[in-house]
């Protein structure tokens, strides 16, 4: 059996120890760095050694990338070529590529996929690998940063990752113990905010923001709430990928155990192109790809 094993898109925690399981099952070959190694054929033997050392660490041992020109029908048909030569292809990855896995499935490759993003935003998935890990590093960064900033009674927005979707903004709020959460623009509700920062500063305590990236310039939101209280008081603090680079959390390494085994079963039994995704009780669940 021919198995071939590739991370897409941006790397999630918990992408190695899913490597690393699903060694413990199938023999496996890698392209270097998702569909980009697939298309150029940067395809090898799995280091075991390298995979066995990297599996409680985040990042992705055999790399990953966002590789756009796979749209492109020439250089979809030179990966497709390469996918071909193998039994099974296992991705793991967000959205887009789930959509890449699906595409070479419709052309006559075989195709599993694992939902590997922190944004936690794959469809039809109540989880995806390295959300709970990115939430931690979030809260991390709060509570190293509070109390410098409860030091001066200032206010700091901190911006977390999510691209189009605020879970993990709404996460890290809730287990940070944050004062406002922004996971949308009509969340910015600048007076009301003032307002609190002001009730904070009387009771002697700074202001904790969490606020989703990629919604607005951050002097916008620095500035809109500056005209409203004490100049100078407002901080700014990208998390940023620290993000993606903490110790994965034991519920992103339990998820990839099950995840690992689940898509060996699946090749076990015969069955093909199937996303391995997970159910609200956090139980797997075996769909089409989508």
């Amino acid at each position: 059996m021919k198995v071939l094993v590739l991370c897409s898109g941006g790397d999630a925690p918990g992408m190695n120890r899913v490597v690393y399981s699903l060694s413990k099952y199938l023999k496996l070959d890698y392209a270097r760095a998702g569909y980009k190694g697939l298309v150029e054929g940067d395809i090898f033997p799995l280091d075991l050694k390298a995979v066995k050392e990297s599996k409680d660490e985040a990042g992705a041992v055999i790399y990953s990338s966002r590789y756009p020109k796979f749209k492109e029908e020439k250089y979809f048909k030179k990966g497709l070529k390469n996918a071909l030569n193998y039994d099974y292809v296992i991705v793991i990855g967000g959205n887009g590529s789930q959509r890449g896995a699906k595409e070479l499935a419709e052309a006559g490759a075989n195709m599993l996929f694992i939902p590997g993003s922190i944004d936690n935003d794959v469809i039809n998935s109540s989880y995806s690998l390295g959300f709970q890990s990115a939430v931690d590093q979030c809260v991390y960064t709060i509570q190293n940063c509070m109390p410098s900033i409860n030091a001066f009674c200032y206010t700091c927005f901190f911006e977390v990752m999510g691209r189009d979707s605020g879970r993990i903004a709404e996460e890290t709020y809730k287990n940070a113990n944050a004062d406002v959460l922004v996971a949308k623009m009509e969340d910015f509700k600048v007076n009301t905010i003032a307002k609190k920062v002001k009730e904070n500063v009387n009771n002697g305590k700074g202001t904790c923001i969490v606020l989703k990236e990629k919604m607005r310039d951050r002097t916008y939101f620095v500035e809109a709430l500056e005209e409203r209280v004490e100049k100078g008081t407002v901080k700014y603090q990208v998390v940023g990928r620290t993000q993606r680079g903490g110790k994965p959390a034991k519920m992103d390494l339990l998820m990839a155990d099950k995840f690992a085994s689940a898509a060996a079963k699946e090749i076990k039994l015969g069955h093909k192109n199937k996303s391995i995704l997970v159910d609200e009780k956090m139980n797997i669940k075996i769909c089409d790809l989508l």
